[in-house]
This record gives C-alpha cells, structure tokens and sequence, in this order.
C-alpha cells in the first residue's frame, strides 16, 4: 500500500490510497485530522479563525472549525475578479452516538449507551467487531483525538431460536436492540471514560466533554473479482472528501481561487455552526475576498457571482438484484465514472447551466460521465448543494462517485472510479 502522502497516479494505487484514508477517519474529528496531515505535508498553513488574515497570491491554507475543514489556494487574480471553483464534501456518516452518561448496566452485562446518528442501515451493524472513536474535550479548552484500540464493542443479535419472527422481517428498536455490549459487569473495572482517557493519555477528571461515535475496526479492503472494488465504512462521504483532497493538490494554479470545504452533520441536516446550513464557507468567502479586494464592499457578491461549487457527494450505482428501484433510463455502474444527479424538485442543486459545464468539464478531461435521477414514485436523497446554494447564492452541480450498499456498516465502491472523479474535480477546480 502507499503511503497516504504519496501521490499515486495508477487506478489502483489511488484505490489503495483511498483505503488508507477511511481507515484513518473513524470519526468526522479523525478525518479532518487527517486532512490536515496531507495538506500540511503539502505546504498548506492553518488560519485560525480569530486571527487577521491576510493571504497573498498563491498562499496555501486551512481552516478548522470544529468536524468541518476549509482548505484553498489563492488565486492571482481579486475573488471578485475571478471568482472561485469549489468542491464540496462532507466528513460524517450514519453511526451511533456516545451519549453523555455513557455507563450502562444490564443482564450481567456492560454496555455503552448510544443513539442512532443519521439514517443508517442498522441491521448491518450487527455481529461486527466495533469501537468508539472521536475527540475528548479537556480542561481549558484543549481537544484530544482518542480511539480505543483493538474491538472491544459489539452489538450481538438474537439467536433465531429465541425469536422466530425474524423470517418474516427484522425490526430493532433503537433503545432496547442497539446497545452495544462492552465487557462483563465487573465492579471494579474502569468505565468507558477512564478507558478512553488511558488511551489519550490524559486524566479521567480533566475530560470535561466529548463528541464520539462508534466505528467498525475492519480494515477497508479490496474485494470483487479482479480487486478493483472498494469494500470499507464510511465511503459516503469520505471518498469524496478523498478525491476532492487530491484534486485540489493536483489542479493548476491560475487567476481563479481554489476551495475545498468539507462539512460536518451533512447526515443529519447540516444544521450547525459547522454544517452547511452554518456560516463557515461564507465566513471564509468573505475574509478572502475583504483580503483580495478590501476597497470594495460589494467583492464578496462579485465573486459568488463568477463562482460555481461542485457538490461532490456518493451516488447510487445500479443494484444487481435490485435494478427495479431504479428509474430505468439511469442505472450508473461501478467504474463507469462520475455521476450527475438531478432532481426536478431541487433535492440536488443541478441545472441545465451547472451539469452542461461539468460535463464540459469532464469532456476535457477525458472522463465520462453519468446521470442518475430518482424513480418518480420514490422520494430522494438530499447533499449540501442545495443548501449551500440557497445560503451562498451559489451556480452548484451535484455529483458524485458510483457506489452500492449505502449508508451500511460497510459500503462497496470502485477503485476505477478515484481517478475519474480525481480528474474530474481537477478540472473543475482549474477551469
């Protein structure tokens, strides 16, 4: 396998990159962590947000705000000038929640009280070997990233002998089924919290708070026929935040600035201070265009006006045995390349405007393209798009990888398709 810093070039080493990036973010906290690595192995700098910013031309930086990430290069050329091409992305999936008194007792049983976060598929949550991952905050403000090791959680199911009704459909109650068990029932053992301060290397009494969620700890892997398939959790969304990462690495430098915003809570509405539905991207739009033009009051208009945002989030690949939950004209495949979504009732962002430049876009580059729109009789998912178009007044195109299986415990991709979507956001970032 490369290393997550190398910059590989063939289908399958990008695959194999993409692997190693999932595996590093167990928690949205760990996959802007691991954001940061790369970006400042590349030369990126963080800005914090209280401090002034004054960025030059061809300036590389970040900005964290909380589970979400901001990362451009400056153009040469004013925001209001030029205008910017971003992609866009999210850091968190269906999971389960840590709640804040963690500690429960059952049976003879430990077990560590969680609720459900987005909507996940639950079942598959079943029988696999799990942890808890995320950030503790600590005394003072300060944060550590923690998770514990090994898989020391697991949610068993009912044996069929004790519940004979699960021919005709399983049904789990998320408060009584979905608790995951942790240890025997032993006085003396420390709790959930004591374990994850060992582990962080920190004292119990200095953990103050914490945002956690539990994790499968099976590697992400290479499965299918000829090992071109992508078998690992969260891939909705990480493997856009992946492809947009080494898009806006490889992407020209050139008038136009160039932005990768990766939202946290996409799963469950985006509505936060770090969601889509939060300032964070307008904020960071508006400091650099004040910075680029400050003369002008109206430059952060300007430049939303010459900008287009790509909405780079996972798309539904045909279902084998499934293919009639699909609208017939558009049934996208593994490896086929990037999907354009479309949504008449505006669930995706994309116009005639925004998908006939990608696919422009795409075309230059050499990558095909293609559409998936949502059976009329079935309801449709949702991106940070729209939202981020209605916030920003934004041109935006929905668009995303080719997947199966989401919103499972562990989703099915193609490594084909990392380097068509990595090409494709390049080209988009450097038009």
């Amino acid at each position: 396998m490369p290393k997550p810093d190398a910059a590989p070039t063939d289908e399958l080493a990008l695959g194999d990159d993409l692997r190693a990036f999932v595996d590093a973010s167990p928690s949205p906290a760990h996959a802007v962590a691991e954001l940061v690595r790369r970006l400042t192995a590349a030369g990126f700098t963080e800005l914090a947000e209280g401090d002034a910013w004054a960025p030059s031309p061809g300036g590389r930086h970040f900005v964290v705000r909380h589970g979400s990430l901001v990362a451009f290069r400056m153009g040469s050329a004013p925001l209001a000038e030029a205008g910017m091409r971003l992609v866009g992305a999210h850091t968190d999936s269906p999971t389960f929640k840590v709640r804040p008194r963690s500690d429960v007792r059952q049976a003879g049983y430990r077990l560590v009280g969680v609720e459900p976060y987005g909507g996940g598929l639950w079942h598959t949550w079943l029988d696999r070997e799990l942890t808890v991952a995320g950030r503790l905050v600590l005394r003072g403000g300060a944060t550590a990233l923690v998770r514990l090791p090994g898989a020391p959680l697991r949610l068993p199911s009912l044996a069929i002998h004790l519940d004979r009704s699960v021919r005709e459909g399983l049904t789990l109650d998320p408060q009584r089924h979905l608790v995951p068990v942790w240890s025997h029932d032993l006085a003396e053992e420390p709790g959930l919290m004591a374990a994850l301060a060992d582990t962080a290397d920190v004292a119990t009494d200095d953990v103050v708070g914490h945002d956690l969620v539990l994790a499968d700890t099976q590697p992400a892997a290479r499965t299918g026929a000829d090992g071109t398939w992508v078998a690992a959790p969260r891939l909705d969304d990480l493997a856009c935040c992946h492809s947009g990462l080494l898009a806006l690495l490889a992407a020209p430098a050139g008038e136009r600035t160039q932005v990768l915003v990766c939202n946290d809570h996409e799963e469950v509405g985006s509505g936060s201070m770090a969601g889509a539905r939060g300032s964070f991207l307008e904020d960071v739009v508006r400091r650099l265009a004040a910075a680029t033009d400050p003369a002008d009051p109206q430059a952060a208009h300007r430049a939303l006006a010459r900008s287009v945002l790509v909405s780079a989030d996972m798309a539904h690949a045909v279902h084998p045995t499934r293919a009639d939950r699909h609208e017939p004209a558009h049934q996208p495949q593994l490896g086929g390349g990037p999907v354009l979504k479309l949504n008449a009732n505006q669930a995706y962002a994309t116009d005639a405007a925004t998908g006939g430049w990608f696919t422009e876009r795409c075309a230059e580059a050499s990558v095909p393209v293609q559409s998936f729109v949502t059976r009329a009789d079935l309801p449709c998912g949702s991106t940070i798009g729209p939202l981020t178009a209605t916030r920003l007044g934004i041109a935006t195109v929905d668009i995303g990888a080719p997947m199966l299986a989401m919103h499972s415990c562990r989703e099915l991709a193609s490594a084909l398709d990392v380097p068509l979507m990595v090409g494709a956001l390049a080209a988009c970032l450097g038009d």
